[in-house]
């Protein structure tokens, strides 16, 4: 699909604020509201924007262990790949995992309360997902840099021309 100017800036905008009205993102961009909305929508429905959402601090909530877990499975078959992610699909504490390419399969963030919290969750979570043959685990220690949002508009729109 072929991003031009407005979606860009309505996407901008509402990495700003998603809460932002239809009236101030029309302003921002320099439409009117029914333009601004049809794009909106039409955003939502080729997946672009893939929904609203709220940012919540983890250790306000009483989460206060970031954990880094590499896994390495025991086989790479489509059938091992979907059963793996559908076990991490279903462990809430797990925000992120990647399929990535090296010496581990995977790459998965995930949230505890303390080290505890994370030796439980291994037991009796991540221990008992079949076909995992090796795993190491780093707990962060500070974040030096987190960026959720916003996205490089700027390189999407170099793509997009």
């Amino acid at each position: 699909m072929s991003l031009d100017k407005f979606d860009l800036a309505i996407l901008h905008a509402l990495q700003q604020d998603a809460r932002a009205s239809l009236q101030e993102i029309s302003a921002q961009v320099g439409l009117s509201s029914t333009p601004c909305w049809n794009r909106i929508k039409r955003l939502e429905a080729d997946g672009v924007i893939l929904g609203y959402t709220v940012r919540i601090d983890p250790a306000k909530i009483g989460l206060m262990d970031t954990v880094i877990v590499q896994v390495t499975l025991e086989s790479h078959n489509d059938e091992m790949l979907y059963k793996f992610g559908q076990a991490l699909d279903e462990i809430p504490e797990v925000l992120e995992a990647f399929l990535v390419s090296g010496a581990y399969d995977y790459y998965i963030r995930l949230v505890v309360r303390d080290t505890r919290d994370y030796e439980r969750l291994l037991r009796e979570r991540l221990y008992k997902i079949p076909g995992i043959r090796h795993s190491i685990s780093s707990f962060v220690l500070r974040v030096l840099k987190q960026s959720v949002l916003p996205l490089p508009l700027e390189a999407a729109l170099v793509k997009t021309k």
